[in-house]
């Protein structure tokens, strides 16, 4: 549906339009507003769909530009920085008419949310759920550490074969087919365990598709973040969430951003990866609106 101007909180689906761009969001539920961005960059949204959280949350689900039904800018797939990515939320709260609502961000969604929260000051609270302060070569280095240890674990598994082929296959991703077909690929890894769980996640795992973004800026050079100067600039109330085996965004990181962030809580998930709105969620519900519910 479209939305109706004066009612943008309405359930369902909304279009709008930010600087000349298609902006799509989703709203679900009742309570303080909470608006949620999710990762890759270019992953739909709908992996991240939280149910439990929408129970005491009026829950705002992003498509960012350049991915599902919202608009791209016209150098796609390169041109998709933070900054971009932030005057979309700009425009989202300014139609939402929300007088500083939280913004949860997951993986890549986090470092636009964190970004976001040491730029601008409309929010009331932040979480960064699976995020990290910086991303370069030692973050991919304990990546790729993490997925040895997977191997490791998993050595006598016949599917091992194909979750680490679609790792290596990464670099060479540049359409969205192929994007999509790596993420299935590399689903298990996400988890604490899914294998012991696939009949739980594996409808989870055919719906995940999204957009190839290039991780480019407009000027076609490499993007980089870099947070751990900015951190101690946070200064509203944050949660940081990460789950206990989580391979791309783990502990470390997320122990990086709460020594970091003033006055900061951290919640880890303890039988949780990459999703823990999936393997616990009703732990994952439990951090997140204790944390918008007790913020003034």
């Amino acid at each position: 549906m479209t939305t109706r101007m004066d009612r943008p909180l309405s359930a369902g689906q909304h279009t709008i339009e930010i600087d000349g761009v298609t902006q799509r969001y989703h709203v679900f539920g009742s309570g303080p507003v909470c608006i949620v961005h999710p990762g890759g960059p270019g992953f739909d949204w709908g992996y991240l769909r939280m149910p439990t959280v929408e129970r005491s949350l009026t829950t705002v689900y992003v498509e960012p530009i350049g991915t599902g039904g919202s608009g791209r800018l016209a150098t796609h797939p390169d041109g998709y920085t933070r900054e971009h990515y932030t005057r979309a939320l700009d425009g989202l709260i300014d139609h939402l008419g929300v007088d500083r609502p939280h913004l949860l961000g997951h993986s890549h969604g986090g470092f636009v949310a964190q970004y976001y929260a040491y730029t601008r000051d409309r929010l009331a609270g932040v979480t960064l759920y699976e995020s990290a302060a910086s991303v370069g070569p030692e973050h991919f280095a304990e990546a790729n550490r993490n997925l040895q240890a997977f191997a490791k674990q998993h050595a006598d598994d016949p599917r091992l074969a194909d979750v680490v082929e679609a790792w290596q296959s990464v670099p060479a991703i540049a359409d969205d087919n192929g994007f999509t077909t790596a993420a299935q690929r590399l689903f298990p890894v996400y988890f604490a365990d899914y294998w012991d769980r696939e009949r739980e996640f594996a409808e989870a795992r055919t719906a995940v598709h999204g957009s190839y973004i290039s991780g480019l800026d407009d000027c076609h050079a490499p993007q980089t973040i870099d947070d751990r100067s900015a951190l101690a600039s946070i200064t509203i109330p944050t949660l940081v969430v990460v789950g206990r085996h989580d391979f791309i965004c783990g502990p470390r990181a997320a122990d990086e951003l709460h020594a970091g962030i003033p006055g900061s809580r951290l919640v880890v998930l303890e039988k949780s990866g990459h999703f823990g709105h999936l393997e616990q969620p009703d732990e994952f519900a439990r951090a997140v609106t204790d944390f918008v519910t007790s913020t003034p």
